[in-house]
């Protein structure tokens, strides 16, 4: 039917408790049907991470009421996807992948290590068009009000233009100050790196552990990426894939005497 609705499937790295998500599964619903399949705890920084050692646990949950198909799984955010996709929606196709909203931004070379942007990138590789949404607010208290419209305008764009096979949008929305948001802007992924340290301490039993902390290093003065963006409070949106071949060294790499004679 022409007036059907399209399905979009949703799920993020938070967890299926995590405000974003809520915040994203309201917004999803004023234009879609919308089917829910998240972690049920927290799991941010896992990347692309799949489970192969253990069973994935799968349990219909009601958190978004009865009207919505929701499920929470013991996996990794690209776990959900593939469950979503070989066992929940069974023969559907969902006509989008919508992961978040993200509690934090999920810029320049933090894609790598975020699940949310993961479960996007598993849409794009299971051949649907997938979007990947954050917040610049890490606090657990962040406000998402004003992400519904530029979390819809965007869902509704690319429902309309579609992506190419294989294409997942990166999509970071500037927090909530009295700066009022400029717009959007269509960005690349900024140079930079995380300036690393293992802080040493030592639990009530006496025994050393280690406790990741650093800062972003952006390298980058462009001022068509995502980070300068972002400082200039516009909501980045970058294209992703998970291509990651270098492909302007193939032709130097043909030239190298790698063959054994």
């Amino acid at each position: 039917m022409q007036n059907e609705r399209p399905l979009i499937l949703v799920s993020n790295d938070d967890g299926i408790t995590a405000k974003g998500i809520e915040a994203l599964v309201n917004a999803v619903a004023e234009i879609a049907e919308v089917v829910v399949v998240a972690p049920n705890k927290p799991q941010s920084g896992m990347g692309h991470a799949i489970t192969i050692g253990q069973p994935l646990r799968l349990t219909q949950s009601h958190i978004f009421g009865q009207e919505i198909l929701a499920y929470e799984c013991s996996g990794t955010p690209a776990d959900c996807v593939k469950l979503a996709r070989h066992y929940v929606l069974h023969d559907r196709s969902p006509d989008l992948v919508v992961s978040g909203i993200n509690h934090g931004a999920n810029s320049s070379v933090s894609v790598l290590y975020s699940g949310t942007m993961s479960a996007a990138i598993e849409g794009a590789i299971e051949g649907y068009p997938s979007i990947g949404f954050s917040l610049c607010d890490f606090s657990h208290k962040a406000d998402f009000s004003h992400t519904k419209e530029y979390v819809q305008r965007i869902i509704r764009e690319v429902l309309t233009q579609g992506l190419p096979e294989g294409i997942a949008l990166n999509v970071n929305i500037p927090k909530l100050t009295d700066r009022p948001i400029k717009g959007v802007r269509i960005c690349r992924q900024a140079k930079g790196h995380w300036a690393e340290e293992f802080e040493e301490r030592v639990d009530p039993y006496n025994r050393p552990y280690f406790w990741l902390t650093g800062k972003f290093v952006n390298q980058d003065n462009g001022q068509d990426t995502d980070e300068w963006a972002l400082a200039e409070n516009y909501v980045s949106v970058v294209p992703c894939q998970a291509d990651l071949t270098a492909h302007h060294l193939l032709g130097a790499l043909n030239q190298w005497n790698l063959n054994v004679v």
